[in-house]
């Protein structure tokens, strides 16, 4: 099998091409392509009629669904669940500094100790869109002794969780927002996740509640949340992604005593390219071993 890397080369990814069996070659002559560094709208540039198979880098396909580039007769596999641990591990970081206020004390010129600080062990921990990053995170937060609300596209109990319901289960969403005392998103962006929470679900989440979102901006209403914040009917937000993003200079959430923003920096390059190698590695092993590749798209999913 010949495949490529690009539109960007990338030695660590194309040293795992070779790793698992496979030959480097030029696009025109690939029948699989390892996406990396490039948007969407170039893969017209690497595409042709013997491309079989596209190993895209991120867990997110929304910009290729919205470019239209999933193109028919093409097989595409995203990285689903390849950062699950390390988006995991960020998200337990911004619990923990939202629970214990460090974003106020690392702002602060003063000595003094900000009210409100409450800890993550014995509280309910709801998780929108409990996937892969969703079954790490509840693993980090075994030793908490937290109680684990769940929701997921099909309904079925996830490990560790007290309760799971379906996304489309109205009743079970908004008894996941009501008891939570931290609302971790972590679903994929479509058409159906669009502004999820929104002024009505922020309504209904605890007046000290957090929300935590790492999945993508598009998740949340933003202008609905920083009203949420100054209104002080949440106890505050941890954002990884943000709507708009990047996050416009001088933007309330970057100051506001109740948020914390990191740049989408839950996987970073640092630890994505090792992670990608990997499952490029073990799907270029299953294709040419005539197995299921991982993270298989599915176009009407969205995900």
């Amino acid at each position: 099998m010949k495949v490529h890397v690009g539109p960007v080369a990338q030695p660590e990814l194309e040293a795992a091409v070779v790793a698992a069996g496979a030959e480097l070659s030029p696009a025109a002559d690939a029948s699989a392509l390892v996406w990396f560094g490039g948007a969407p709208a170039q893969f017209a540039e690497l595409d042709h009629p013997g491309l079989e198979w596209v190993q895209l880098p991120a867990a997110g396909i929304e910009s290729w669904v919205s470019a239209g580039a999933l193109r028919d007769g093409v097989t595409f596999t995203s990285a689903a669940g390849t950062y699950a641990q390390t988006v995991a591990e960020h998200t337990l970081g911004l619990m923990l500094a939202g629970a214990r206020q460090m974003h106020r004390m690392a702002r602060a010129s003063s000595w003094s100790r900000p009210e409100g600080m409450v800890s993550v062990f014995g509280s309910t921990v709801g998780i929108v869109g409990a996937g892969g990053i969703g079954r790490a995170l509840i693993e980090l937060l075994r030793p908490f002794g937290v109680r684990v609300l769940a929701v997921n596209r099909s309904g079925r109990p996830v490990d560790g969780a007290a309760a799971t319901w379906r996304s489309d289960d109205a009743a079970g969403v908004r008894e996941l927002l009501a008891e939570s005392d931290f609302v971790v998103v972590a679903a994929p962006a479509t058409a159906e996740t669009a502004q999820l929470i929104d002024a009505g679900a922020l309504a209904r989440m605890k007046p000290g509640a957090w929300l935590v979102n790492v999945a993508r901006g598009s998740l949340v209403d933003t202008e609905a949340l920083v009203a949420a914040l100054d209104a002080e009917r949440i106890g505050g937000a941890a954002l990884d992604v943000t709507d708009p993003e990047p996050l416009p200079d001088g933007h309330p959430l970057f100051q506001h005593p109740r948020a914390i923003i990191s740049p989408h920096a839950a996987n970073p390059m640092s630890l994505l390219v090792p992670a990608l190698a990997r499952r490029v590695e073990e799907n270029v092993r299953r294709r040419l071993a005539g197995e299921p590749l991982l993270g298989v798209v599915d176009r009407a999913a969205g995900y």
